[in-house]
């Protein structure tokens, strides 16, 4: 705990100077624009705010101008000292990733307890001046030496894996996909959503009427969308997995319909979409303050996975992270204890696949387990716990013992934590965009660029 002391009056003398130092992040200007009401897009990260064709990430004026009160308040004269007055020339400006040096200095003593300070701020790379001023301020009443004030956290609640995930998928050429039953806003929304943003090409399979009311409650237009009226949802299903068998499509994407039709298609014997695997589903979440997508597996189709399953579980999501840019995928196998106990099942299929992985049964990626959910994420938990692995505290994979578990880890981090799931069915021949009614169009977007990522990688679509 850091120890603070402020300066009164007496104390100080003129040529007294203090900085601080900072570097600009994209999520400071989100927290300005939040607290000041300022959304101004030149200042926000993905927005072209000015219409020249570039993504802005200009540091907000009065932002850069905080960090002299920053210095003022907190150093010198530091706590207890109250403005007066305070001007500002802005010469050049800051943008996300600088590092900047906020100083002041004292140029004249105004008794009984006032201060005039010459104010700076600038870039550390160059030495670019990016504002000058003068402040005014009134002193602290009396000395104060008190330990570092705890501030709460702030958690940023911006999908920037997600952001990036989309960003890489739109320059592939677009994913046939066959869009099953889209015959509701919602499903409808999130098929066109995609073909806007180019990551998918969308063939909609399903009642023609009701396709074409749905497009009428959205707004849309849907001129050059191929249809294909199906008069049931068990029609549509195999309609759907007919143009992938015939090569015009290279993806299913699950609209207004029950999910178990819609498998029921996949698996059929003739002409389906087996390709040696269980079918397994990946949420990919995009959870704010985490450093990576969090892949959770399997929380929507096996509802209770005997090893052999969980086998094909991991070895599907290992292969989706690797698509998703996650060289070598970390895999933490959870359980409620992070040593073996036979009495609990979860911990010997955690502890069995975590071999299985060592002697090359599951490939591509690192497996480790049992592992408990904290020491699966959380590297000090594991510390405390005494783990030694390559993967404890760092999982990018979980995988869970059961639908159960599964359905709630995600919904938890879905409502508590404010996370983005994409859904994506793996273990067909082609990918499977599986979105619940309730998501919104960032999940379904995002489920989209999932599917196009992985196809591309493994087809060699670009």
């Amino acid at each position: 705990m850091r120890i603070e002391e402020n300066r009164t009056f007496e104390e100080i003398a003129p040529g007294d100077t203090a900085e601080i130092v900072r570097v600009c992040t994209e999520d400071d200007f989100y927290v300005f624009a939040t607290a000041s009401g300022n959304h101004n897009p030149m200042h926000l990260a993905r927005h072209d705010g000015d219409g020249d064709g570039r993504q802005e990430a200009i540091a907000p004026a009065l932002w850069v101008g905080s960090l002299v009160s920053a210095a003022i308040g907190n150093v010198l004269p530091g706590a207890g000292t109250l403005y007066r007055a305070q001007n500002f020339v802005f010469k050049e400006r800051a943008h996300a990733g600088d590092e900047l040096v906020a100083r002041v200095t004292v140029t004249e003593k105004c008794p009984p307890n006032g201060l005039i300070m010459a104010t700076e701020v600038i870039r550390k790379s160059d030495g670019a001046v990016i504002l000058t001023g003068e402040a005014e301020v009134q002193t602290p009443p009396r000395k104060m030496v008190f330990e570092d004030l705890e501030i709460p956290g702030l958690l940023i609640e911006r999908h920037r894996h997600f952001d990036a995930l989309i960003e890489r998928a739109e320059p592939l050429a677009p994913l046939p996909t066959a869009v099953i039953a889209p015959e509701e806003p919602k499903s409808l929304g999130g098929a066109l959503l995609g073909a806007r943003h180019t990551i998918i090409a969308p063939i909609l399979i399903g009642n023609a009427a009701k396709i074409a009311a749905a497009a009428a409650e959205l707004g849309a237009v849907l001129d050059g969308i191929e249809i294909v009226d199906a008069p049931d949802h068990a029609r549509a299903a195999n309609l759907a997995v007919d143009l992938v068998a015939e090569g015009r499509a290279a993806a299913l994407m699950k609209g207004h319909l029950h999910t178990d039709v819609m498998l029921k298609a996949v698996l059929r014997k003739e002409n389906g979409l087996r390709a040696g695997r269980r079918l397994t589903h990946v949420f990919v979440m995009d959870v704010p303050g985490v450093p990576h997508p969090l892949l959770v597996t399997d929380a929507a189709i096996n509802i209770a996975p005997d090893l052999r399953t969980k086998l094909d579980i991991c070895q599907n999501a290992i292969d989706l992270a690797i698509s998703l840019g996650i060289e070598v995928p970390k895999v933490g196998v959870l359980s409620a204890v992070e040593t073996v106990n036979p009495d609990i099942p979860s911990s010997l299929d955690a502890a069995l696949l975590s071999k299985m992985a060592e002697r090359g049964q599951i490939t591509g990626g690192m497996v480790d387990g049992p592992l408990a959910m904290d020491n699966a994420v959380d590297i000090s938990a594991a510390r405390t716990k005494g783990i030694t692995s390559q993967v404890a505290g760092r999982a990018e994979v979980l995988v869970v013992p059961n639908l159960d578990s599964g359905n709630m880890l995600a919904k938890q981090l879905a409502y508590i934590s404010h996370a983005e799931g994409a859904g994506v069915v793996m273990g067909a021949r082609v990918p499977i965009i599986l979105n619940s009614r309730s998501d919104d169009d960032m999940a379904r977007l995002a489920s989209c660029a999932v599917a196009a990522l992985h196809d591309a990688r493994l087809s060699g679509r670009s």
